[in-house]
C-alpha cells in the first residue's frame, strides 16, 4: 500500500475542499436543504464532496469510495476503501460557529489506518503520516507543500481530574449522566470530529458519544486518535469500534486516552 501517496492525496484534497467550503461559508447567505433523513445539507457539502470524490478517483482509482453525500456508494463495504464526510458539523456550519471539518479516512479490514481532519475556519489540520503516526500541521496550509508539523500524543489522564469533551449540538441528559459518573476537573465543548482531535492532542482525556453517528462521521477522527496512541471502543462492550458494518451506522462509543477505567452503561 502506497501510504505516502495516499496521505499526500487526502491532505491535499482536504485543504482544497476546505477552501471551497470557506468560500460558501463567508457569503452573506447560502442554500440549506433537508435530506431524506431530515438532516441538513448545504451547497458546501455537495461542492466538497464532488471535489474529494473526483480527486480520490483520479489519484487512487483502485480504492473504492464511500461518501456521505452519495447514496449510491452506501452498498456493500470493501476490505479496503476510502470513507469520506466532506463537511462534518453541518449544523455548526449553518450557525457559523466554525466547528466543522473535512474528513477523509482509509479503512483497512475494519480499521481506519490513515486519516485527515481539517477545520478550515479554525485553521487546524490533523492527519496521520505515512507511518500511521498523527501530526498537527501549523498554519498557513499550502495544498502543494506540507508545512511544519508537530507529532501528537494523547495525555496521561488523572482519574481524579479528567478533562472531558462532548458535542455542542448533540449533548443530552444521558451523556451528562454518564460523564457525571467520572471525576471531572474540566469540560470542553466542541463540534464535529474535532472532539477526537482534542483527545489526540492531549487537550482532553475522554469523549463519550451516546447518540446516533454514521461511520463517515467518525472514521477520520478515529484514525487521528489511534495514531496518537488513543482508542475508540463501543459503549456497550468496550470492544474496538470497527468499520464496514451493514448500513454504516455506529453504536454508541467512547473515545479516550489509555489509562482510564471505563465505566459501562
Amino acid at each position: 500500500m502506497d501510504y505516502a501517496g495516499i496521505v499526500a492525496t487526502i491532505r491535499k484534497l482536504a485543504l482544497e475542499a476546505g477552501s471551497a467550503i470557506l468560500e460558501v461559508y463567508n457569503r452573506d447567505d447560502f442554500e440549506v436543504r433537508s435530506k431524506s433523513d431530515e438532516s441538513p445539507v448545504t451547497e458546501a457539502d455537495e461542492l466538497a464532496d464532488r471535489l474529494i470524490s473526483a480527486g480520490l478517483k483520479a489519484a487512487h482509482p483502485e480504492i473504492p469510495i464511500v461518501t456521505e453525500e452519495q447514496a449510491d456508494t452506501h452498498g456493500q463495504a470493501h476490505p479496503v476503501f476510502f470513507l469520506v464526510d466532506p463537511l462534518d458539523g453541518t449544523k455548526e456550519f449553518i450557525k457559523r460557529r466554525g466547528d466543522f471539518t473535512v474528513n477523509i479516512a482509509l479503512i483497512e479490514n475494519g480499521v481506519p489506518t490513515r486519516g485527515v481532519v481539517y477545520a478550515p475556519a479554525k485553521e487546524r489540520l490533523f492527519y496521520t503520516d505515512a507511518d500511521g503516526r498523527t501530526v498537527e500541521e501549523a498554519a498557513p496550509h499550502d495544498p502543494a507543500a506540507p508545512g511544519a508539523t508537530t507529532p501528537l500524543s494523547v495525555s496521561t489522564p488523572d482519574p481524579e481530574a479528567l478533562v472531558v469533551v462532548a458535542s455542542k449540538s448533540h449533548r443530552d441528559q444521558a451523556t451528562d449522566d454518564y460523564i457525571n459518573r467520572y471525576k471531572v476537573s474540566d469540560f470542553r465543548s466542541a463540534g464535529s470530529s474535532l472532539k477526537f482531535c482534542l483527545v489526540a492532542a492531549g487537550e482532553a482525556d475522554l469523549y463519550p458519544r451516546l447518540g446516533r453517528t454514521m461511520e463517515w462521521d467518525t472514521a477520520a477522527g478515529q484514525a487521528v486518535l489511534l495514531g496518537a496512541g488513543g482508542r475508540v471502543v463501543r459503549f456497550d462492550s468496550h470492544e474496538p469500534l470497527i468499520y464496514g458494518k451493514g448500513g454504516f451506522e455506529n453504536p454508541f462509543f467512547i473515545a479516550t486516552a489509555p489509562g482510564i477505567d471505563l465505566l459501562k452503561g
